[in-house]
């Protein structure tokens, strides 16, 4: 027998040698969860629960096979009579043995992703839809609005409205769309990866045989991170657990403060409404931490303390020492490149390079770090989004600058002849051809039948006329090219054209035009792809969860980047933001560095515009880390008092007005001055450091 109560600790072992009945445990970041899960799996085993009459539900493959081989090795014998694996393959097996009535009887086939995407091309062609338009999304993307509208259970306009509005003028065809490509699954009898769970939940609800020959098969049911699931998976486990009512052996486990998904159509909602949807559901709190140091968990609490609503749990580790959070403050964001670079210098000194990450909410966000290690001679693996200089629209730009710098550069002039429709690579091979010689095919000849690249090679021509900074010249590649970006990246151009921005400011710090294509060019010679041992990780938070590393480091902690600009208007969006930053610095085990750049660069302006730090570093209290500041001469100097980094104030009123103003706080902009009702359920708010807005009246708490 298996001495649990030495194995675990007290709120783990509370967890694994529960009894009947719903159980909710909430387990904290690094509290050890998969330890609890594999235990519990034994301690079933071991108690004669009879391993066929247990469902393990994960959302990967990997983790239910890591789970169950653990529970075997305790137990020193076998675990194959468990079905685990992730929903979408239990209810695979399950629509096998019972077959959806409008099957008439006959096996389904299960499309890949290659056969959706072929599906809804068929079906685009067949409407005549996207004929000669460039602006149409292309099928692959199609199919991913048409999945998460499914997922998320929204119309594709109300996804469209909140993920790629550009793309609103299209919502009716793509709906239309849609519905033809149910059509074709249906008349196919094909099933598509999102049916599965939407054909299992009509299985449960509808079928009372198959449902309650499957509830009697799975008497005991375990689901892994379940703060991940979406609307039908939260209601297929209500089902299996003894049908609506709820109150079956179901164990869910996971943790509200790390659900950060809700654009693969999580819903938090299902982690914390499942006590009121499962009768007398017992709630144990995993909080013991076995990852950090009690100064980042320090961290971490004050973000969870401050969150609309949650698990109220206080992560704590016996772990003893630990240096504080460090809360550093660079000039700009581009010295905080150059001092996150200094400060991996140092740190490698003590780790190995795989044990030091950098975090950033968007993939654009590292790009001056990539340039300021890659001249460092740091190499360094990313995950969430690609390099700078391998996305295809960076490419794009660059491949003006070469042939500004180059006029016989062959891959920049294919490049940006390969922008142009109908201009294959035999045509570019001739007309590159005829730029190297005097043939008798003059080039002005050929380029009249391409007006376009001809444009492009006049324009070109224009950036050699006279020598310019490299920034002008990068200003000139963005006006000429960011009018065609519409057509060339029609599901995403408002994105690519954001990062676009970034180039000027990278271009800003450099005097010569072949320096800096250079260095955006330049490779360590020495990086091995498969090497990653020997490189730090970049990482979007999104990519990083589930992952650790001794030192972490989190830049651009200012408001519009970290929370991101689209979680301002709905507060819902604003505490996933919250979750996403809890993530980020519980993946550190010994030590945390916050950066929040006093300055960004602004395109319009052409130099730093000063911005707020995130909410996030206001609401920690000073005693909780060692502030650095840059100075003038670009050293880092100890702070004794934060400064100020914008955080609310009480707004003056006008002139003559006394107090007779209207104020008003709001969760994200803080406090701010009422200018007008807008009937009937809305505010034009004025908000120092984030200006006026207009918010629903519901989320508005007035002031007396």
């Amino acid at each position: 027998m298996i001495d649990y109560a030495k194995a675990l600790n007290e709120a783990q072992y509370a967890a694994v040698t529960s009894g009947d009945g719903p159980v909710l445990v909430v387990a904290g970041a690094g509290s050890g969860k998969t330890r609890a899960i594999v235990y519990r799996l034994a301690w079933l085993a071991e108690h004669g629960v009879p391993q066929e009459n247990i469902l393990l539900l994960t959302f990967t493959r990997k983790a239910a096979r890591e789970m169950l081989y653990r529970a075997g090795v305790l137990l020193q014998q076998g675990l194959a009579g468990i079905q685990g694996g992730t929903f979408h393959a239990f209810a695979f097996n399950m629509l096998r043995r019972w077959l959806p009535p409008h099957l008439d009887g006959r096996a389904f086939t299960l499309m890949d992703a290659g056969d959706i995407t072929a599906a809804i091309k068929h079906c685009k062609d067949a409407l005549h839809l996207g004929r000669g338009d460039r602006s149409f999304p292309k099928s692959q993307s199609i199919a991913a609005f048409l999945s998460k509208a499914r997922n998320k259970e929204l119309s594709v306009t109300e996804v469209l409205e909140r993920e790629a509005f550009h793309l609103l003028p299209h919502a009716e065809d793509i709906t239309r769309l849609g519905a033809a490509y149910e059509a074709y699954r249906r008349e196919r009898r094909l099933f598509d990866y999102d049916d599965l769970l939407f054909e299992l939940e009509a299985l449960l609800r509808d079928n009372e045989e198959a449902a309650r020959t499957i509830r009697r098969r799975f008497t005991h049911i375990l689901v892994d991170e379940y703060q991940d699931t979406n609307h039908a998976q939260a209601r297929i486990t209500r089902l299996l657990a003894s049908g609506n009512d709820g109150g079956g052996n179901v164990m869910a486990v996971g943790d509200e403060a790390q659900s950060i998904y809700a654009f693969r159509g999580a819903d938090i909602r299902n982690i914390l409404d499942f006590p009121a949807l499962f009768a007398n559901t017992r709630v144990i709190r995993l909080e013991e931490n076995y990852r950090s140091t009690q100064p980042v968990l320090d961290v971490a609490n004050t973000l969870l303390a401050n969150a609309a609503e949650s698990y109220r749990k206080t992560l704590f580790t016996k772990r003893a020492g630990g240096e504080k959070a460090r809360l550093i403050t660079p000039l700009s964001d581009m010295s905080q490149a150059r001092l996150a670079t200094l400060r991996i210098q140092e740190l490698l000194g003590a780790y190995p390079p795989h044990e030091i990450a950098v975090l950033f909410r968007a993939g654009f966000h590292s790009y001056h770090l990539e340039m300021a290690l890659h001249q460092a001679g740091i190499p360094f693996r990313k995950y969430g989004g690609l390099r700078y200089a391998e996305a295809a629209h960076v490419k794009d730009v660059i491949a003006f600058a070469r042939l500004a710098l180059n006029p016989m550069d062959m891959p920049a002039f294919a490049r940006v002849a390969a922008l142009h429709a109908g201009i294959g690579p035999k045509t570019i091979t001739r007309l590159y051809n005829a730029l190297l010689t005097d043939s008798a095919e003059s080039p002005d000849k050929l380029f009249i039948k391409h007006p376009g690249l001809l444009e492009d090679m006049r324009f070109v021509e224009s950036l050699r006329v006279r020598a310019r900074p490299p920034v002008d010249v990068f200003s000139a590649i963005l006006e000429h090219y960011f009018p065609r970006m519409e057509s060339l990246f029609p599901e995403d151009w408002p994105r690519r054209r954001q990062g676009l921005e970034e180039i000027m400011q990278m271009s800003a710090s450099y005097g010569e035009l072949d320096l800096f294509v250079a260095d955006l060019a330049l490779e360590s010679p020495e990086e091995d792809e498969k090497d990653e041992e020997n490189r730090i990780v970049l990482s979007t938070v999104h990519s990083a969860k589930g992952l650790e590393w001794s030192a972490v480091l989190i830049i651009d902690l200012v408001e519009d980047r970290f929370p991101s600009r689209h979680a301002l208007a709905r507060p819902e969006d604003f505490e996933e933001e919250r979750r996403l930053m809890y993530v980020a610095c519980t993946r550190a085990r010994r030590h945390l560095d916050l950066y929040a750049p006093a300055s960004v660069y602004n395109r319009a302006e052409r130099g730093s515009m000063h911005v707020n730090c995130s909410p996030f570093v206001r609401e920690l209290p000073p005693s909780l880390t060692e502030e650095w500041q840059e100075n003038l001469g670009g050293a880092l100097v100890r702070k004794k008092a934060r400064a100020d980094c914008g955080a609310p104030v009480k707004p003056a009123g006008p002139a003559g007005s006394g107090n007779s103003e209207r104020l008003c706080r709001h969760r994200i902009f803080g406090r701010g001055k009422i200018i007008q009702h807008l009937p009937p359920d809305k505010m034009q708010v004025d908000f120092p450091g984030f200006g006026s807005k207009v918010i629903l009246t519901e989320y508005l708490l007035m002031e007396d």
